[in-house]
């Protein structure tokens, strides 16, 4: 989209004017080097966006725009600690290019400036924008903690996972739009409602990462087909597999995912479990439910009918990945 890769542009400028290097070398440089490694700017770009939608103008959002995207690159420096992932965007891991103690520091450092970058606002938007921030911050960290507690459990439910992902994903890409509506000087309503379209678009988004982790393209998709299931992650597939399933079907699958090294035959056969169970069709289902819920509450913003429009094809764009 155009207007999409024009906020983009816009916002990488401004990124590129604020993030310097400074002293110490070692704790800056890694938060340079991740904040310029790419990536779709998703989240910056809704904050621009979201501020012209209610009449303010994308310049006046590029602080909490910068606010969000260094806050998301924090998250992406500890998930890769803890995850002993060793490359990021098809590059070295800041903890892998460095060390852990910088990758944890850098990690620290970038929250704190994201905050920082909060205090450019006149006194009454800040406190808000710093409640809103501050409350996501922890509903992410919540929302890992989540993650990390669900490997070992066995008992999972649909609707903490549900919980999870929402917290550990969507509350983001939500206050992302919500901090420029607050900027714009929205309405309540408007504030509330684009907020739920963040909020319902961010989960159809993630549960359809889900679904393309088995059955999508790996070219298209950019990751590894099959990968949830080596890592025995309890997905929106998985545990909807163990709800409609039969005893048979379900002991197969919790048996399949304490394997650890039978690899193409273990994604055979779990891929097998899903299609027998209807999976892909209830998955796309799900996945079409959040979407009409977020384009729901588009019909409720008072702005001009090309705006909503605007917001809608962007949120079609984000989920044409092939599902």
């Amino acid at each position: 989209m155009d207007v999409i890769d024009a906020y983009k542009k816009e916002f990488i400028s401004y990124l590129n004017l604020k993030v310097k290097n400074r002293e110490p070398k070692n704790l800056y440089e890694p938060i340079s080097y991740i904040l310029k490694l790419g990536g779709k700017r998703l989240r910056p770009v809704l904050t621009l966006m979201s501020c012209e939608l209610f009449g303010g103008k994308s310049s006046e959002a590029y602080d909490a725009a910068l606010a969000i995207e260094m806050f998301h690159n924090f998250t992406l420096i500890h998930d890769d600690i803890m995850d002993n992932a060793s490359l990021r965007r098809g590059n070295s891991t800041v903890h892998t290019k460095w060390d852990l103690n910088t990758g944890i520091l850098s990690g620290d450092a970038l929250m704190i400036m994201a905050y920082q970058s909060c205090e450019n606002y006149p006194s009454h938007l800040f406190k808000k924008l710093l409640l809103l921030f501050s409350k996501t911050a922890l509903e992410v960290c919540e929302g890992q903690q989540l993650d990390i507690d669900f490997e070992d459990r066995e008992d999972v439910s649909l609707d903490e996972y549900l919980k999870m992902i929402t917290y550990k994903t969507s509350v983001l890409v939500a206050a992302a739009l919500q901090m420029g509506a607050l900027i714009a000087n929205a309405s309540e309503s408007d504030i509330s409602c684009i907020y739920d379209f963040g909020l319902n678009i961010g989960i159809a988004f993630q549960l359809q990462d889900d679904y393309l982790d088995t059955f999508g393209n790996a070219e298209t998709f950019g990751k590894k087909i099959g990968g949830d299931i080596l890592e025995n992650k309890k997905t929106f597939l998985y545990l909807k597999t163990l709800e409609v399933a039969s005893a048979n079907d379900k002991n197969e699958l919790i048996s399949l995912y304490h394997l650890k090294d039978l690899n193409k035959q273990k994604i055979e056969a779990v891929t097998k479990l899903f299609i027998k169970n209807n999976i892909p069709a209830i998955t796309k289902n799900e996945i079409a439910h959040y979407t009409e819920k977020a384009f729901d509450s588009l019909k409720k913003l008072s702005v001009s009918k090309e705006k909503k429009e605007l917001l809608k094809a962007f949120g079609l764009d984000l989920m044409k990945r092939t599902i």
